[in-house]
């Protein structure tokens, strides 16, 4: 069947609108990769995978949609496993399965209706487990800086095909919190809307910060974008230290790690120290960003007890003094850590904390030892109309079966599809949709997810001593935002009178923030802002507050910013 394919195919039709990723992005030797395939072509007979360019000589196989069967090709180790959305699995990579994959799909009439390539790198591993040596990397130095001093945010293992990088002041990419960007090509550099004047960007993608102040404390992300388009995040948290600054008592809140490495396997605990006194609620997010799908647990102080959130694995406590307790830590628990406080005038604070864990008695070289069942989704946050892929880590070696479920109301189950491993079958259930790809590493593609996808999804195992275990997963659907616009009372005003800026948009759920003459908007005694932010209030108005706002709302997939209004202030 193989060989007649590849002997009659016609290559005078071309399509180019697939496109391939690969999950997870960086693959170590031993470790298996889904090459998930987007955009397919519809009506189509036949995909072909080969590795590199030349698809007759080196077919790793082919999947006829039609029949509903597979056959393996000249290339075929045991190790692939084609799928009929195209997708291509590789179980226990080596480094000779490093280069480029092509998928190309035929139609009916046995043309050529897309031919796609990817280049996939698999890394050497350490000890079994991941190598980091490829991995982008910043190094704050000194690590301790005083207020007027300079620092030097190093990057490390820059990627050789890099096209740009963009630096921004804060945990997320946000355009109105850029503060420079530098093409490779052109060996040009621009500075963005949170540029001070302070910051020098280096060719080789270090930020030197010059003079900082408390101002300049906080996160910094570095995304790169390579010639092929894919990006990488990458942060660094600049702190200050107080102990040379008696002019700034030491009143905030702090999170310190006790132990500050803790072992895979041990205890930690994330200490707050100057808990404000007005507090109203305490909450805990894994990440340098608190997003609701990444919360951990919150409290609130009247009613006195806690509430716990996607994140929660089952093995954080969360004390009435906010510190946050994390038991038999693993590698996945390592990065940093938001505590997000909410006074009782509704003032947001946050404060960022790092978990260093210990692998060096890592479960990686202790085969002793388990690993914890985990779900990862792909990506993070979903886009309604997109796909996303819940990519499973740590299946059981002994795996007898295994089903997925979507939570409904009062936590009842519903199947969604079973893989038994004794017969390789996998069995639909009745949440089942056409829209569901299960994949037998226990991953779990939703494509065109809807806002009826979101929810709670449940991973169940069954190994060869029937003994179970769950993972679970909470899928966030997002829809892009849409412009706002501002209202204003006045747009000109006599100093010393009063001006309330409204914030309109059409979306929900979303946050909002404001930006006076292109940068952030530092609040002063005389500006309120409303609960949700959507109300700027300046009362007296000086002559200083004249110039051009805009507000941006955004979520964790799209911002945007309104048209700028502008003030004017005139004498008495």
């Amino acid at each position: 069947l193989l060989a007649s394919l590849l002997a009659c195919w016609h290559f005078h039709t071309t399509s180019a609108s697939v496109n391939i990723e690969s999950v997870p992005p960086h693959v170590v030797e031993g470790e298996n990769v889904l090459l998930l395939v987007h955009n397919l072509p519809e009506n189509l007979s036949t995909l072909v995978w080969s590795k590199g360019e030349n698809i007759r000589d080196n077919a790793i196989g082919l999947y006829t949609l039609s029949q509903d069967v597979s056959a393996p090709g000249p290339l075929h180790s045991g190790r692939e496993t084609v799928y009929h959305n195209g997708s291509l699995l590789l179980r226990n990579v080596t480094r000779k399965d490093t280069g480029f994959y092509t998928l190309q799909s035929l139609n009916s009439h046995e043309d050529i209706a897309s031919r796609t390539t990817i280049y996939l790198h698999v890394h050497t591993s350490n000890c079994g487990c991941p190598s980091t040596c490829a991995q982008i990397t910043i190094e704050s130095v000194p690590s301790s800086i005083v207020e007027g001093e300079s620092v030097l945010l190093v990057v490390y293992n820059l990627p050789e095909n890099l096209r740009a990088f963009f630096w921004y002041k804060g945990g997320i990419v946000s355009k109105n919190i850029e503060v420079a960007w530098h093409q490779i090509a052109r060996n040009t550099t621009g500075f963005g809307p949170a540029y001070s004047g302070r910051e020098i960007v280096y060719s080789n993608g270090s930020l030197l910060l010059q003079n900082v102040t408390w101002n300049d404390t906080g996160f910094y992300t570095l995304r790169t974008l390579s010639r092929d388009l894919e990006t990488e995040l990458v942060r660094v948290q600049l702190q200050l230290d107080t102990s040379h600054c008696g002019h700034h008592p030491s009143t905030q809140p702090t999170v310190e790690s006790v132990p500050p490495s803790v072992a895979e396997g041990g205890n930690a605990l994330l200490v707050v120290h100057n808990l404000p006194k007005d507090i109203r609620a305490i909450s805990w997010y894994k990440g340098a960003v608190a997003f609701k799908n990444q919360e951990v647990a919150r409290r609130k102080i009247a009613a006195k007890s806690s509430v716990l959130g996607p994140a929660h694995s089952g093995r954080e406590t969360m004390y009435s003094n906010g510190s946050l307790l994390l038991q038999n830590v693993t590698r996945n628990d390592a990065g940093f850590y938001t505590l997000q406080t909410v006074t009782t005038d509704l003032k947001v604070g946050l404060v960022h904390v790092k978990l260093l864990v210990d692998t060096s008695l890592s479960v990686c070289c202790n085969s002793l030892t388990s690993v914890q069942l985990m779900i990862e989704p792909v990506p993070q946050n979903a886009v309604k109309g997109d796909s996303v892929l819940f990519l499973v880590h740590n299946l059981p070696e002994d795996l007898r079966a295994f089903a997925w479920y979507k939570l409904g109301h009062n936590n009842q189950k519903f199947k969604i599809a079973e893989f038994s491993r004794v017969t390789n079958y996998i069995t639909h259930g009745p949440a089942y949709s056409e829209r569901a790809v299960v994949y037998t590493n226990g991953s779990l593609l939703l494509q065109d997810v809807m806002q009826t996808d979101a929810g709670v999804y449940v991973l169940q195992t069954l190994n060869r001593d029937f003994k179970t275990e769950k993972a679970y997963v909470q899928l966030h659907v997002y829809k892009p935002v849409t412009q706002p616009f501002i209202q204003v009372t006045s747009t000109t005003v006599t100093a010393q009178s009063s001006v309330v800026f409204t914030c309109l948009s059409g979306d929900t759920g979303v946050s909002i923030c404001w930006i006076f003459n292109n940068r952030n908007l530092q609040l002063t005694e005389r500006m309120t802002l409303s609960p949700t932010k959507c109300q700027l209030s300046i009362d007296p108005v000086r002559r200083e507050d004249a110039g051009d706002y805009q507000c941006e709302v955004f979520n964790p997939v799209s911002s945007r910013i309104s048209l700028p209004v502008s003030l004017a202030v005139t004498n008495e």
